[in-house]
């Protein structure tokens, strides 16, 4: 049982580690990207947009499911929380429980951990946010699909913060926003757990990107293995303004025919 608490007690900072990345990469589409840029043009742009959405969006209203199922030793777990959440800029956010199951242990030490550390987190996203002074980046290749071009960069975090992370981030080739991580933690969170994959992704809401889903899956060196997942719904932009015009250099390379809506 010591080891189980020992695994799942270090789990709310994986997801808040990905959490962190949430608050700023709400974005509002623009003009279509038809150049490929250098990976610092790509982080220029991605920094400059995050604050202009950060100033855009004041409040918005969402779900979240909270899943956790764990396998190994003694035995299994499961468990499951549903919340409200209420967000106000600058950086309030309000959480209300709907319903919960499974342990409490669980409950209480993973995801209600999880929403305070959130909350605490949100106050002061500088030494952990997706920037040049964090990380360093690599543009690796670059995606297209049905739904546009995404560059995707390799980041390695210049420092030993336990909540930054190395991995593989994709960008909007247009929004300049995050639309998919896979990444490990910068640092292993226990020595308990022998390797953690998260993955975390993003869909667009009113002309804004808002987290979809995020999964972490951790493999214990005693056996077995934890997954730990968030699911994101029901999303209601209460209060934003317009996104004014991209200023920065690195965007009027890419700048083309204005995309269709």
């Amino acid at each position: 049982m010591n080891r189980v608490f020992v695994v799942v007690g270090f789990l709310h900072r994986l997801i808040v580690l990905t959490l962190l990345l949430v608050l700023p990469v709400f974005a509002q589409q623009e003009e279509k990207a038809t150049q490929s840029l250098t990976a610092h043009e790509i982080v220029s742009n991605l920094e400059q947009r995050n604050q202009a959405r950060a100033k855009a969006l004041h409040r918005f209203e969402g779900t979240r499911v909270y899943s956790l199922h764990y396998r190994g030793f003694p035995h299994g777990y499961d468990a499951e929380m549903v919340v409200n959440l209420t967000y106000q800029s600058p950086a309030s956010k309000e959480f209300t429980v709907v319903s919960q199951s499974g342990p409490k242990f669980i409950i209480e030490r993973v995801f209600k951990k999880m929403l305070e550390s959130e909350k605490e987190a949100g106050k002061d996203q500088s030494r952990t946010a997706l920037t040049e002074e964090n990380y360093e980046f690599a543009l690796v290749g670059r995606e297209e699909d049905s739904e546009g071009g995404r560059y995707i960069l390799s980041v390695t975090p210049k420092s030993k913060n336990k909540f930054l992370y190395r991995g593989k981030v994709w960008i909007d080739a247009v929004d300049f926003a995050v639309v998919k991580i896979e990444a490990q933690p910068a640092q292993n969170p226990s020595f308990w757990i022998k390797r953690t994959e998260i993955r975390h992704s993003y869909r667009k809401v009113d002309n804004f990107w808002l987290p979809a889903e995020n999964h972490s899956e951790s493999f214990i060196r005693i056996g077995g293995h934890a997954d730990l997942s968030i699911e994101y719904k029901d999303y209601k932009i209460a209060a934003a303004d317009p996104l004014p015009a991209p200023t920065s250099l690195a965007h009027s390379k890419a700048k083309g025919p204005v995309a269709a809506e």
